[in-house]
């Protein structure tokens, strides 16, 4: 071979890219995520009959209820019959003696609608949208004979069932 050969060779060599073998594989990897539903009570304001000295007219007034659910849950939102013992129909505050003002609480405006606990008949059924949702509480405190002064007042829970 002659040399101008042997330049051509080692020259190509050195300009020309190596040239490599390689393999691969592929294979799966799944990505997952489980969201799951979810509610709460955000906020409950106080509702306040106020400061009378009869009961001889009813008394009217409003609460606020905030709740946020996830987004297309349906939930229902329910009220107790309070802690003394009264019913949906005919809640009762105490003010600590067997003296008790009855009052209920409404899902309309009108007050035609009671507002309970037992899904599917008097609670406020409604869907999630991942932000706040505010219910308003109607309640009413019917014209009734108290002979007893005092602070009377219930506790009412809210439960969410979604």
């Amino acid at each position: 071979m002659s040399l101008l050969n042997k330049f051509i060779g080692v020259f190509a060599a050195m300009t020309l890219p190596a040239t490599a073998i390689a393999a691969t594989a592929t294979g799966r990897m799944n990505v997952r995520i489980a969201i799951l539903a979810s509610c709460e009570v955000v906020s409950a304001s106080d509702l306040d009959f106020g400061t009378v000295s009869t009961l001889a007219a009813a008394i009217d007034r409003t609460s606020t209820l905030t709740v946020k659910c996830s987004n297309t849950t349906p939930f229902n939102v329910g009220l107790s019959a309070g802690s003394n013992g009264g019913s949906v129909a005919s809640r009762r505050m105490s003010a600590g003696g067997s003296e008790h003002v009855t009052y209920s609480l409404y899902r309309d405006a009108a007050r035609t609608q009671l507002w309970g606990d037992t899904v599917g008949t008097d609670t406020h059924a409604a869907t999630g949208n991942g932000s706040n949702q505010s219910f308003t509480v109607f309640g009413r405190v019917n014209t009734q004979n108290i002979s007893a002064p005092g602070n009377y007042s219930d506790v009412v829970t809210v439960t969410i069932t979604y």
